[in-house]
């Protein structure tokens, strides 16, 4: 299998342009030069983003630091994100959640940074070699996509190693794209201590192959784009800052999803975010020890007396339900599932004998189970609950073979062990023999896969030594391989991470019979896959801690098929943690684990907050007018005076109410006048505040069902038969209309300076060496710029931007009016006419889309609702149906249940359906999945049948521009259909959406 990637997301692009944007102003790049000898060159040959040094081509950068300092304002304001005040170095930083792509995006940026700028040298800085695999296998299974993207552009890549130092001379002297990944320890173990001669050491001191030269010195004179990976690991001693500064970086991009140190946040895709936009797997929780669920049949022997004994069992109360642990009383004869009312879990627990004889006092009950005084049942040793634990993932991962095998997925399990030696032991001879968890495992698995539910896998007649494997750091003794406990970073380690990252496509195949897999540990960083579909850590009770969120971290990234392609329907992408605490306790220690790795603070509101919320008049992908720093602080004081926030920001009950209520209630969130025009923005974004991180309970999960009546019912066939059809788009515009409205844009843009320089004199003390400080500026002047510019060829750059014909173009800027601005700064002019132009061909794309039916007939087919399976769970959003093709409506949102309630109760809906992930309709700026259809009939049985999208707003122009994008599109393609459904969105009332339709009865 070979994975393939989306280069369209538009998370990963945001994260992308918020990079690239940093460096906005600085020259393109024009055309590529061989020739390495600088004093052969003059100045316009020299190729835009590059200096030629004596050694051989580095990075360069034309911009003032007031320029990128203006540049990341301008991102941190569109990305909602706190303003940086000054810069105090060329340090960026980009916050992505665990599974998020974030590798990707630090790769696609090199390339767009190549592209755009001509910027050449790059040097990945990790803190592991999990993490250097895990970079370096990216890049081999991303070549081919980045080349079809980025024609065919040359790069080449590596991992340094000290006695390959040929590739460092190569990183130093080639023109095309070079990217080196290397270890920090590979270079910072000579500021711990300069006069070590170990190999690591090497880096820092002059070589022979090199005539003479130090690889350090042929790398920092390249002045490379220093990206570090996992930077809380990396660089957060002095020693290995100082060890990032000897690269000379010309800036350094920081990337992870838990940052220590913020320097100039440019882009933040936090774990939140990453959930509530289902960009990562939904999580459930099945706890092993949870207070609230009992799922284990507990009894301990409290006391024994002459022929009767005392028992703490879990008692189930006849009214509520509650169950409760009490100490009964019992005899010979006594029927434990009778004394807990009715507990299946106690079923075949009688009591058959009790033994009252000092020293050897026990009951034994029906099922052979016998317990001796102060033992317990169910209050499990280490090795049951370890037991359980391994039963219950290989039972949910046989679950969901049964579900997704048929889907072309491949369902993976994954478990973390601290100790090699209870998975694989080896005797005398160094002859490998299994440990308590393989034995465990196997045992389990052959008890389960032979249960009729499992009698159409494929897998069922597999020998079960090939369905588990370990991957462990190991030595060589008496000629033989041995495992052994290791903390991650050793030389050792080095063949098990190249293994679990060669092996990482292999194991999504359907071929390879490996689906269980055991784990050191110290393997917790660095590695994921994305068919990873249940994690369970077998703890050892003083055994080595791994925080929830690097267990969960391992498998939250969307699984992909056979194809290689990622699966986007988030029914499928649920991730079962087995957890051997309480429900309660996991979703709290995780959220705590979240607020103290990445700094969110759930309901908290700050004072930039919402300083990138926009206009609800200009959001119609226009030139966005932003509410800006200084009134989102004005609004943060206002929320405080009404008592929606605290005065130090935290979320009230007012609020949760506010946001919870319906639009125009007695309770529903309101606004003064002057923040009236940013109400869409401002509400999202406090929903967002008010929320906390979601985890399910898996103990009270249940299986959806199929309602066949209702399936099969003349309402339902009736009303699918209507909306089934796919439909094709063509984008179609008036090009007259697009160069009037860009000239008219570009003739009133603000006027375009020429390049301006500035040379300033500063101060630098002990303590600014010290801590990397630029020093005290006592003096500042400003020059333009005088160079002689070579105007690059603007037709061609513009036509490969905007995707227009050169004559279109021509009559843009001819007509505008305004060249003289490209005279005088090439780059500023481009960037600007791009905007502008880009800005009305969004406009006239979705205003000028049209839909079609497909030829031949392709639809979504009824018969579709069997192959779909779902998961309800009890606590969560769900209203009981009897009129939906499920007995369950499973809802996203507090709006959604109140209309699947109205859809219940009120009596003229026939049928109504929550239409399913898959039901898609594609539009230019991805595929929309409305969220309900549904059939109203009137007294004389008049039908009327109905599509409906439903927001926390009722008015369209409240949304984001993506939303009512999309809303537009789905209009024009149900429109399309000649159907006669009526497509009504956005709807926030289900009162005001019926009395809408019987508007739309009494009409019809």
């Amino acid at each position: 299998m070979k994975l393939k990637f989306q280069p369209n997301l538009q998370y990963q692009n945001d994260a992308v342009n918020s990079i690239v944007d940093i460096f906005r102003g600085q020259p393109s790049r024009q055309s590529n030069f061989t020739v390495l000898d600088s004093k052969s060159l003059n100045q316009e040959q020299q190729r835009i983003g590059e200096i030629y040094t004596d050694t051989g081509i580095g990075n360069g950068l034309d911009l003032t630091y007031d320029d990128v300092l203006e540049n990341v304002q301008n991102i941190q304001m569109r990305n909602n994100l706190k303003r940086s005040e000054k810069l105090a170095g060329m340090n960026f930083t980009v916050e992505m959640e665990t599974g998020t792509g974030k590798t990707y995006v630090y790769l696609k940026s090199i390339y767009e940074l190549n592209k755009n700028y001509g910027f050449t040298k790059f040097v990945i800085v990790v803190p592991s070699v999990a993490i250097r695999e895990g970079v370096y296998k990216t890049l081999q299974i991303t070549k081919d996509h980045f080349n079809s993207i980025f024609n065919n552009e040359p790069a080449n890549y590596f991992v340094y190693d000290s006695s390959k130092l040929d590739q460092v001379r190569s990183f130093a002297t080639s023109n095309t794209i070079e990217i080196m990944i290397i270890n920090i320890d590979a270079f910072r173990k000579s500021f711990d201590d300069p006069t070590k001669e170990s190999k690591s050491n090497i880096i820092h001191r002059p070589q022979d192959k090199l005539n003479g030269q130090k690889p350090i010195d042929l790398i920092k004179e390249t002045n490379p784009i220093v990206i570090i990976d996992e930077p809380q690991s990396v660089d957060t001693t002095d020693k290995s800052k100082e060890a990032i500064k000897s690269l000379n970086p010309l800036c350094t991009l920081r990337y992870s999803a838990t940052h220590v140190d913020e320097y100039n946040m440019v882009y933040k895709l936090d774990a939140v975010d990453a959930y509530e936009n289902k960009l990562v797997k939904r999580i459930e929780v099945l706890s092993i020890r949870s207070e609230d669920s009992f799922n284990l049949p507990y009894i301990r022997l409290v006391e024994v007396g002459e022929r009767k004994a005392k028992l703490e069992i879990d008692i189930q109360d006849k009214k509520t339900g509650a169950i409760k642990r009490s100490k009964k009383q019992v005899k010979k004869g006594d029927d434990l599932k009778e004394l807990t009312n009715g507990r299946e879990l106690y079923s075949n627990y009688l009591v058959q004998d009790i033994s009252w004889g000092k020293g050897n006092e026990y009951v034994d009950f029906s099922n052979g189970t016998r317990i001796y005084l102060k033992d317990v049942i169910g209050d499990l040793d280490e090795d049951a609950v370890k037991r359980f634990q391994i039963r219950k993932t290989i039972e949910e991962h046989l679950d969901k073979e049964v579900m997704l095998n048929k889907m072309g997925i491949k369902v993976l399990s994954l478990f973390f062990i601290d100790k090699v030696a209870n998975y694989r032991e080896y005797d005398k001879d160094n002859n490998p023999i299994k440990g308590k968890y393989a034995k465990m495992f196997e045992e389990e698995y052959a008890k389960l896969i032979t249960l009729d539910k499992y009698k159409d896998n494929e897998n069922r007649d597999l020998e079960v030594a090939f369905t588990h494997n370990g991957y462990f750091a190991s030595d060589k003794k008496k000629g033989k391989i041995v495992y052994k406990d290791t903390k991650g970073n050793t030389k050792a380690d080095d063949d098990a991470y190249n293994l679990i990252m060669k092996d990482k496509e292999r194991l999504l195949s359907m071929d390879n019979p490996l689906r269980f897999i055991f784990s050191h540990s110290a393997l917790r960083e660095g590695w994921d896959n994305p068919n990873v579909f249940q994690i369970c850590t077998l703890k050892e009770s003083k055994g080595t801690y791994i925080s929830r969120r690097q267990e969960i971290g391992r498998g939250l990234r969307l699984c992909v098929n056979q194809e290689g392609e990622r699966v986007e329907d988030y029914s499928v992408n649920r991730l079962t943690v087995m957890a051997n605490e309480s429900y309660s306790e996991f979703v709290s220690g995780l959220q705590s684990e979240i607020e103290r790795d990445t700094n969110i603070k759930f309901g908290i509101v700050e004072k930039h907050s919402f300083a990138n919320v926009t206009r609800a008049d200009n959001q119609n992908f226009g030139e966005n007018i932003y509410m800006g720093y200084d009134k989102s602080e004005e609004l943060y004081k206002y929320l405080v005076k009404e008592e929606y926030i605290t005065d130090k920001g935290n979320v009230t009950d007012k609020l949760k109410k506010a946001i919870d209520s319906e639009a125009g209630s007695e309770n529903s969130f309101k606004l003064d006048k002057e923040f009236v025009d940013f109400y869409g923005g401002i509400y999202e974004e406090l929903k967002k505040r008010v929320k906390s991180y979601e985890i399910k309970d898996a103990t009270k999960k249940k299986r959806v069902q199929l309602n066949k009546a209702i399936l099969d019912s003349e309402e339902f066939i009736n009303l699918w038969n209507k909306i089934k059809s796919k439909t094709i788009y063509r984008l179609d515009f008036d090009s007259k209309e697009l160069i009037r409205k860009s000239i008219e844009d570009i003739r009133i843009m603000p006027k375009i300076n020429t390049p301006r320089m500035f040379s300033s004199k500063s101060t630098i003390d002990t303590m600014a060496r010290e801590t990397g400080l630029e020093g005290r500026t006592i003096r500042e002047d400003q020059h333009k710029l005088e160079y002689n510019i070579q105007l690059p060829d603007i037709i061609t750059d513009l036509q490969n931007k905007t995707n227009l014909t050169r004559k279109t173009i021509i009559d843009i800027l001819i007509n505008s009016k305004r060249l003289e601005d490209f005279k005088r700064n090439p780059q500023k002019y481009i960037e600007e006419v791009t905007k502008i132009i880009r800005k009305n061909l969004r406009l006239m794309v979705v205003d000028g889309i049209s839909y079609s039916k497909f030829r031949g007939g392709d639809y979504y087919s009824i018969e579709m609702f069997n192959d779909s399976e779902l998961l309800a769970y009890l606590n969560d959003k769900i209203v009981e149906s009897k009129k939906s093709p499920y007995n369950y409506a499973i809802c996203d949102s507090d709006v959604e249940m109140r209309f699947a309630k109205k859809f219940e109760d009120r009596q003229e809906v026939k049928v109504y359906v929550k239409l399913p992930s898959w039901f898609k309709i594609e539009t230019p700026i991805g595929s929309y999945n409305p969220d309900w259809a549904v059939v109203i009939n009137e007294v004389d049985e008049e039908r009327l049948y109905f599509v409906v999208e439903t927001k926390g707003k009722s008015d369209i122009n409240l949304l984001r521009e993506e939303e009512k994008a999309k809303i537009k599109c789905a209009r024009k393609h149900f429109e399309a259909l000649g159907e006669e459904v009526a497509f009504m969105a956005p709807e926030s009332s289900p009162d005001e959406f019926m009395e809408k339709a019987r508007a739309a009865m009494a009409d019809a």
